[in-house]
C-alpha cells in the first residue's frame, strides 16, 4: 500500500510508542497530526519530522474531552483535507490493590484509555466512510487478554478497548475501514512514570517494534485486514 500523502492522527504522540510511530510514518511520506497534552514535547517532535521532509501538525489536546477531539478533527481536515488513519495510542495506568484505587484514578484511566479511543473513533468514522479506504489502529496491550494482580483498572480498560474495537470492526468493514488491535507486552517507554532506557528494561520491546507492527498492518494488501497482532519480549511469559 502506498502511504505517501495519507494523513494519520496519532494520539499520545509526544513520547514513547506514539512518537516512534509518528517518525516511522513520516519516513513513509504520511502527513501526521500529532496529539498529546505535552506541548513542548510535541514541538520537538514536529522539528524532527520536519527535518525528514514530511508534513505535520501538532494539536495539544486532552483526547478524553469531546470538544478537544472535535478540535483535533477540525484542524486535521483544515490542514490536510482528509484523515486516512487514526492511531489510538494514548494511555495511562494505575497499578495498586483494588482497595487502594481512588475513584478518580479509576475514572482517569477509563477516560483516557476507553473514552479517548471511543471519542476519536466516533469523530473520524463519518469522514472515513466517504473515503472507502481507511484504518483504525488501536495500541492496546497484552492485558487486553489476560490479567495480573494490582492491575484491575488498567486491565479492565484494555479489555474494554479490545471489545470496542472488535465490535466497531463489524460495523465499518463494509465501508472499507479496517480496524486492527496491537497488543504489546513490556515496552521500554516512560509508561507508568518510569524511565526509558534503564537496565531493567534492556530486554523489553522497543517503541520501534510497535511502529513496525503498525507499518505491517498498513502495508498489507487491500484485500486483507489484520485483526490483531500480539507481541512481547522473549523475557516475558505471557
Amino acid at each position: 500500500m502506498k502511504l505517501k500523502n495519507k494523513t494519520a492522527i496519532i494520539t499520545g504522540a509526544s513520547r514513547g510508542i506514539g512518537k516512534e510511530v509518528a517518525i516511522q510514518l513520516a519516513k513513509k511520506g504520511v502527513n501526521t497530526v500529532l496529539v498529546a497534552r505535552g506541548k513542548e514535547d510535541l514541538k520537538k517532535l514536529r522539528n524532527t519530522i520536519t527535518k525528514l521532509g514530511a508534513e505535520t501538525l501538532i494539536v495539544p489536546a486532552d483526547i478524553s474531552e469531546e470538544q478537544e477531539v472535535e478540535k483535533v478533527m477540525k484542524k486535521a481536515i483544515k490542514r490536510f483535507g482528509k484523515v486516512d488513519i487514526i492511531i489510538n495510542n494514548a494511555g495511562i495506568g494505575v497499578f495498586k490493590p483494588v482497595e487502594e484505587i481512588e475513584t478518580k484514578e479509576w475514572d482517569d484511566v477509563m477516560q483516557v484509555n476507553v473514552r479517548g479511543t471511543f471519542l476519536l473513533t466516533k469523530a473520524v468514522i463519518p469522514a472515513m466512510k466517504k473515503r472507502k479506504q481507511s484504518w483504525i489502529i488501536n495500541i492496546a496491550s497484552d492485558v487486553s487478554k489476560r490479567t495480573f494482580a494490582n492491575g484491575s483498572v488498567y486491565c479492565a480498560s484494555k479489555y474494554a478497548q479490545h471489545a470496542f474495537a472488535e465490535s466497531v470492526r463489524k460495523e465499518v468493514s463494509s465501508f472499507g475501514i479496517k480496524v486492527s488491535n496491537i497488543y504489546p507486552g513490556l515496552v521500554d517507554t516512560y509508561f507508568g512514570d518510569t524511565q526509558q532506557g534503564i537496565d531493567e528494561k534492556k530486554d523489553w520491546l522497543k517503541p520501534k517494534d510497535i511502529a513496525k507492527a503498525v507499518l505491517y498492518i498498513l502495508d498489507a494488501p487491500n484485500y486483507t485486514v489484520i485483526d490483531e497482532i500480539m507481541l512481547h519480549p522473549t523475557v516475558q511469559e505471557w
